[in-house]
């Protein structure tokens, strides 16, 4: 048999800032404010488990590939390990690291019984055919089940994964088990068990937090321009719902670049667009314009939502949005971070603004576990209730302490898992 070699494990390079070490940062500057333990800190800003695998998958002409994919756990403290699956050919297995550690802070902000985890596979899932990803999917599974499952770690979809991914993983570990497994994973079709409301459910959280914050900083919503990078399934979702809410969408970006319009996009074209696989540069109803351009545009709301470190700091001496809403996770770094503070530029950050994804898949797999499912509006109803709830909480405490959200948000997640860990102790 012929075997290709796909996607070794990246290598780290010390010669530049890798993701890890800004997520690290970010948690040695929140302990150090919170005059955190030096032991506590040392502990939770180390991964508590990482797997790589290396498998075969067979393609449609008959040969093999080998892939290489990642399952990295980084705190179960708060419960079960609980993240997304990437595939991507760029993804890498610090980023797979930085990730998990961004999703033990997203649980713990908005108080969720859950840790962090995060997977990858390298590949381009488009360069796939449909029995290819299937085989794929499966294999992986296989691969790393032995550290998945519905009370250890619940994958759930991230880029280059969606609903039928995650069936595949369900039907693969429900084989092994005997039994159907439904709770363990998240973001399914709703015929195996999947939630109503799971698909928009970031987008949806992304509004909410969005239109409160602008409430608190006396912006009006209404006709209020909106720039999104990143029109995929969070950033999609979140600008048909803010255009719904009565604000202009004036710009919107994918991979291929982005298209601007002063008076603003047709937002339901532009998803059709992409619908039919077509791209935003295909679009002849407004003006070209690059990703750079879009997050410096002069609007009221800004949503990043796309990839990780988009916005350096030499960007965001540029940038000229009022508020700062993040959809993609870790898409502005420290230093812009910096920056941004010092323009009084509105960041709401996004272990709390995009966390509407998780909180939807705590509650598929509560539903799951109990075979009792709620219909959309009950979803919906109880997703606005902890958002709201979060934002008040993270907002009350960044205003007692007189700091950024971000920093007051990390507070309290650190302070929940550190609470968490002392409680249970060391074993033995």
């Amino acid at each position: 048999m012929r075997i290709v070699r796909r996607g070794m494990a990246p290598t780290r390079d010390d010669s530049t800032r890798s993701a890890l070490t800004i997520a690290q940062q970010q948690l040695d500057d929140t302990a150090r404010a919170m005059g955190l333990p030096d032991s506590t800190r040392r502990f939770l800003r180390e991964l508590k488990r990482e797997l790589v695998v290396h498998f075969p998958v067979e393609m449609d002409d008959g040969s093999f590939r080998v892939f290489t994919g990642f399952r990295v756990q980084h705190n179960i403290a708060r419960g079960p390990a609980k993240g997304g699956l990437r595939y991507h050919p760029r993804v890498t297995l610090d980023d797979v690291r930085a990730l998990a550690m961004y999703m033990t802070w997203k649980s713990a902000v908005v108080d969720l019984p859950f840790g962090g985890a995060k997977g990858g596979v390298i590949c381009d899932p488009k360069a796939l055919s449909l029995t290819e990803l299937e085989r794929m999917t499966r294999r992986f599974t296989t691969e790393i089940s032995i550290i998945i499952g519905p009370d250890r770690d619940i994958p759930a979809p991230d880029l280059g994964t969606g609903p039928d991914v995650m069936a595949w993983i369900m039907d693969t570990l429900s084989m092994h088990a005997g039994y159907s497994v439904a709770a363990s994973v998240t973001g399914k079709p709703t015929a195996i068990g999947g939630s109503e409301g799971r698909y928009g459910a970031t987008g949806r959280g992304l509004v909410i937090v969005t239109q409160l914050a602008m409430r608190d900083h006396g912006m009006d919503a209404t006709g209020a321009t909106v720039a999104v990078q990143g029109f995929g399934k969070v950033g999609a979702v979140t600008a048909e719902l803010l255009a719904a809410a009565g604000m202009k969408v004036v710009a919107v970006s994918d991979s291929s670049g982005g298209v601007h319009r002063d008076t603003g996009l047709d937002v339901s074209a532009l998803r059709a667009l992409k619908d039919e696989g077509g791209r935003l540069a295909d679009y002849g109803a407004a003006d070209r314009i690059s990703n750079d351009e879009l997050l410096t545009l002069d609007v009221d709301v800004l949503v990043p939502a796309a990839l990780e470190a988009q916005i350096s700091g030499s960007l965001a001496q540029r940038m000229r949005a009022r508020l700062i809403a993040e959809g993609a996770n870790a898409p502005i770094d420290p230093e812009a971070d910096a920056v941004l503070a010092e323009q009084g530029t509105v960041v709401v950050p996004d272990i709390l603004a995009n966390a509407g994804g998780i909180i939807v898949s705590y509650f598929e797999w509560v539903q799951d576990l109990q075979a009792y499912f709620w219909a959309a509006g009950e979803v919906n109803a109880r997703l606005k209730e902890v958002m709201v709830r979060s934002y008040e909480h993270v907002r009350a405490r960044a205003q007692e302490l007189d700091v950024t959200m971000r920093s007051a948000a990390y507070q309290i997640a650190v302070e929940r898992v550190a609470a968490a860990s002392e409680v249970r102790g060391i074993y033995p």
